[in-house]
């Protein structure tokens, strides 16, 4: 391997995915927490399409070179996580049962405290992030099997805090590289 080779230096994709994650959480989290009505979901499905789903997806498959199964597998699968809710909220809301789709909710809230389990040998601002999403969809799918419009709604405002939390790491991660050393803190990854 030649030394420009070695020398090749990949960008940090995570502020992307995590902005694109974070945007599109708010979003749709304004409207579980009861902020706004469904009538705004169409800005949010184009979002999740746009921003949530594709950026993520981007980001996700620029780890993939820089050897970081963690970020490849969290980013293409929350990137995946938007464009299957868009699918189905333009296409079949309304013909699934509130329960099968309480199902889709904990299976994703599964896949985040695995995740999040994961997590903990990284930033405590990741640790966070993925602590408070598993919660959120926790709450979600809660409320979807049970009807209870109170759970959905805290499930609403654990997503508000998600996104203020991932904003927050996305905000880090720019602002450390580009100033080369610590503006905001995100906690030191614990050691082995």
């Amino acid at each position: 391997m030649s030394d420009a080779t070695s020398q090749v230096k990949f960008s940090n994709p995570a502020p992307l995915g995590l902005a694109g994650f974070a945007l599109t959480t708010w979003l749709l989290s304004m409207i579980n927490a009861g902020w706004f009505s469904g009538e705004s979901m169409g800005l949010v499905l184009a979002v999740a399409l746009a921003y949530g789903g594709t950026a993520q997806a981007i980001a996700g498959i620029m780890e993939l070179p820089r050897g970081n199964t963690f970020g490849a597998t969290a980013f293409l699968s929350y990137g995946a996580f938007w464009w299957s809710f868009a699918l189905f909220v333009l296409f079949l809301h309304g013909k699934v049962p509130e329960a099968f789709v309480g199902w889709y909710l904990f299976l994703w809230g599964v896949f985040t405290f695995y995740m999040w389990l994961a997590s903990l040998r990284a930033a405590r601002a990741l640790q966070l992030i993925f602590l408070a999403l598993w919660i959120t969809f926790f709450l979600l799918a809660a409320g979807e099997w049970t009807g209870i419009a109170g759970v959905h709604q805290a499930g609403g405002y654990m997503g508000l805090l998600t996104a203020v939390l991932a904003f927050y790491l996305s905000a880090a991660e720019v602002i450390n590289d580009t100033h080369q050393r610590t503006v905001l803190p995100v906690g030191a990854p614990r050691s082995a």
